[in-house]
């Protein structure tokens, strides 16, 4: 699977729709974005904690209204042309893009937000996309917060999101731990090698690699018999 990283986040400013529009017309068999809540409880597509980063405001995103946090020029930061693009909704993502594409959501420090687990189990139940039919993936770096959302939309597939701190390995231990309620273990690319892919494979799951930059490591990847690439540049082969 090709998944254009917050979209075509190497041609476009990321988590909007521009960079979405650019992934799908790339050949991205997935969108990955990232979501996190407003202060009025609405889910927004956007990255970081805060608004600092990407867009011409400061703050936090829970600080926010939907209506102010969409106030904000969220296109100029990358490049003078995307000047006026905005943080999207997921329900807007989700309004233009279902059925054209397949999204790969992260669920981004879901401790901060009390209750967004069930707010997106929500959003999916409304659109009736909980067939568990590959549309939809949803994954995060917090456990217990996939663990919460399993429950709740146990046909959704499950990716946790794995990266080092120092050690280069993701033990049995932890493969076994996943046991019931993963899909997808998905680690950063600095991490992987032959092993780790086989090791993953042989405790059940599928995998799911960001991010990658270089053609080689594509051409790597590919050897290793993956399930998905991640890359900011979704033409990338």
């Amino acid at each position: 699977m090709k998944i254009g990283h917050r979209g075509a986040a190497g041609y476009c400013p990321e988590n909007t729709i521009s960079s979405f529009t650019k992934a799908i017309e790339l050949g991205a068999d997935y969108l990955e974005l990232d979501i996190q809540m407003t202060k009025d409880g609405e889910l927004v597509v956007i990255h970081d904690s805060t608004v600092n980063r990407t867009t011409n405001s400061k703050g936090r995103v829970r600080d926010f209204t939907l209506r102010e946090i969409q106030s904000f020029d969220a296109g100029s930061w990358f490049h003078r042309k995307f000047a006026g693009e905005k943080i999207p909704s997921l329900s807007e993502v989700f309004d233009k893009f279902t059925g054209k594409i397949g999204f790969l959501i992260e669920l981004k420090k879901p401790s901060l937000y009390p209750l967004i687990e069930e707010k997106l189990a929500e959003e999916l139940k409304k659109r009736e996309l909980t067939s568990g039919d590959r549309q939809i993936i949803v994954q995060s770096f917090d456990r217990e917060a996939l663990k919460r959302f399993h429950e709740l939309l146990p046909s959704i597939p499950i990716g946790v999101l794995v990266k080092h701190s120092g050690v280069k390995i993701i033990t049995n231990r932890n493969l076994k731990s996943f046991a019931g309620y993963v899909s997808y273990v998905n680690p950063k690319i600095t991490m992987v090698n032959k092993r780790m892919i086989k090791r993953i494979h042989h405790h059940g799951f599928k995998t799911i690699i960001w991010t990658v930059k270089k053609k080689n490591d594509l051409k790597t990847l590919k050897n290793l018999h993956v399930e998905g690439i991640v890359s900011d540049f979704p033409d990338l082969s």
